[in-house]
């Protein structure tokens, strides 16, 4: 089914006619009870008091960024997005919840929970502002099969009312079940974390890529609430942690890969500082080394520079060969 837009009647013109009616209605009345009129037309108050009362039954209103879905008998007959006072047909459908809804106002009811949240669109009223959806935290496996928390937060609005209204029994339902569906697919697709072999890499991680995680969430929600009309503006994480049985232990690895990588960095320094002072050594000719005095000083230069420790001096009075 295609969305259709149709232009509505005006309500301030149905109202004044529905002014005239029951004005008529009254005067006929009052006519007849004075006998200026025949009593054979008593049917005339009848029918314009009749009129009156459809009349009046068909003016609704539309609030900016709101539309309403015109059903007659189970045929669809257009959408009004049009802001302002209108009149419909008062025999279009007036919306009922769904399935859904229904069981869950009974589920809150037998509870005694509030209903706030289960009302449905009145008179098939369907917003197109922009709704928030926070998801709730929920547990799976990365890339490396690693449990994780993870949570979204949605941004979202209704694009098209005819496929809300027609291919889905709730698209509020559907929406909230989707996103719960579409992050798990996603953070499936991804590692939380990168390992040495993923650094080399370049492989995309949940914690050090948000944006492109986003822009995948983003992408797979648009294809998949798609069938309801529904348009996607914002994707984001909201909460990304390891789960807690094996928090610990992921600390662990983390703080090993941090000191690992500091070591790294440390020897590299080390060994650029060393080269230079032999080179420079040489180049100025001031001390002959041989292979042995040059294995000595290198092993004092790395001691020294890579110990964590401060480098205690020692006065050698001797040589190298006694």
């Amino acid at each position: 089914m295609q969305e259709k837009i149709v232009k509505p009647a005006s309500g301030a013109f149905m109202f004044l006619v529905f002014l005239a009616l029951i004005s008529g209605g009254i005067w006929s009345i009052t006519q007849l009870a004075l006998e200026a009129l025949p009593a054979e037309i008593f049917w005339v108050p009848l029918v314009t008091n009749g009129l009156a009362v459809v009349v009046v039954s068909g003016l609704y209103t539309l609030q900016p960024n709101e539309s309403r879905v015109l059903i007659l008998f189970g045929t669809y007959k257009g959408t009004v997005k049009k802001s302002g006072w209108h009149w419909g047909n008062p025999f279009y459908s007036n919306g009922s919840p769904s399935s859904e809804l229904k069981e869950e106002r009974a589920r809150n009811i037998t509870t005694a929970k509030p209903v706030a949240g289960t009302k449905p669109d009145s008179r098939f009223k369907i917003s197109l502002r922009a709704r928030t959806e926070v998801g709730d935290t929920i547990k799976v496996n990365d890339r490396r099969g690693n449990p994780i928390e993870i949570a979204a937060v949605v941004v979202w609005r209704v694009s098209d009312t005819t496929k809300a209204v027609f291919e889905v029994d709730d698209y509020r339902t559907y929406v909230k079940t989707q996103i719960e569906t579409a992050l798990r697919h996603v953070a499936t697709g991804f590692a939380y974390d990168n390992s040495e072999s993923g650094e080399l890499s370049g492989e995309l991680t949940l914690r050090g890529n948000p944006e492109e995680v986003a822009h995948e969430l983003r992408k797979d929600l648009e294809q998949r609430l798609a069938v309801a009309g529904v348009a996607i503006d914002d994707a984001r994480l909201t909460h990304l942690a390891y789960a807690p049985e094996i928090a610990q232990a992921m600390l662990r690895r983390q703080q090993a890969e941090a000191v690992i990588s500091a070591r790294r960095k440390i020897v590299q320094g080390a060994v650029g500082m060393v080269e230079l002072a032999l080179a420079d050594l040489e180049k100025s000719g001031s001390v002959t080394l041989d292979p042995e005095r040059k294995a000595a000083m290198v092993s004092n230069l790395m001691v020294v520079l890579c110990s964590e420790r401060e480098a205690a001096p020692v006065i050698n009075a001797g040589t190298l060969y006694n």
